[in-house]
């Protein structure tokens, strides 16, 4: 099943299916649930940019060549932007793509694609304490727990701790320093 999960541009296609799945909470999941939201900004950014710059970008993940979520990468930092910058993932899988190791595999094909094509250092992730699916996923896919981020995220009308994860060039999850 690895082999059959792929990352491609998204398609106008997708973003119908994105506006399905992920425009409510049972869409999204109780992790990602940030209350609705107009579609418009990120149409308007496809026709802009196809959702790929040098600010961050999305990829549409397909199992079999069926697109069954996204993942995305955005700026990050740790100091200041021009010395200190590093790149944040995220992910979101239609329910049906919950649980088979689909998310796993594509974020790391996701961190070789930027490892392979920016000169990032340093990739992040992070999730909910509560979200074990996610971490036992970023695991997996060769991201270390670095710890947690306390009262980080406001959602559901409250704070919720979240734990940290990253990659680093070196540890990229083909195991060969490049």
């Amino acid at each position: 099943m690895p082999d059959e999960i792929t990352l491609h541009p998204v398609t106008a296609d997708d973003l119908d299916l994105f506006e399905q799945e992920f425009s409510g909470p049972q869409g999204v999941g109780p992790y990602q649930w940030f209350g609705f939201h107009s579609p418009a900004g990120l149409r308007r950014r496809f026709a802009e940019t196809g959702l790929l710059g040098p600010d961050g970008g999305a990829l549409s993940v397909a199992e079999k060549g069926v697109t069954v979520g996204r993942v995305e990468w955005f700026p990050g930092s740790w100091g200041r932007p021009d010395t200190s910058a590093c790149w944040t993932l995220a992910i979101g899988l239609v329910p049906a793509a919950h649980g088979r190791g689909i998310g796993t595999r594509a974020q790391r094909l996701l961190a070789e694609y930027l490892f392979d094509h920016t000169r990032a250092e340093r990739l992040q992730a992070w999730t909910d304490c509560a979200n074990l699916a996610e971490q036992r996923a970023l695991e997996k896919a060769g991201f270390v727990r670095e710890g947690v981020l306390r009262s980080a995220q406001w959602r559901g009308g409250q704070w919720h701790d979240q734990v940290i994860f990253s990659m680093l060039r070196a540890e990229r999850s083909d195991g060969e320093p490049r």
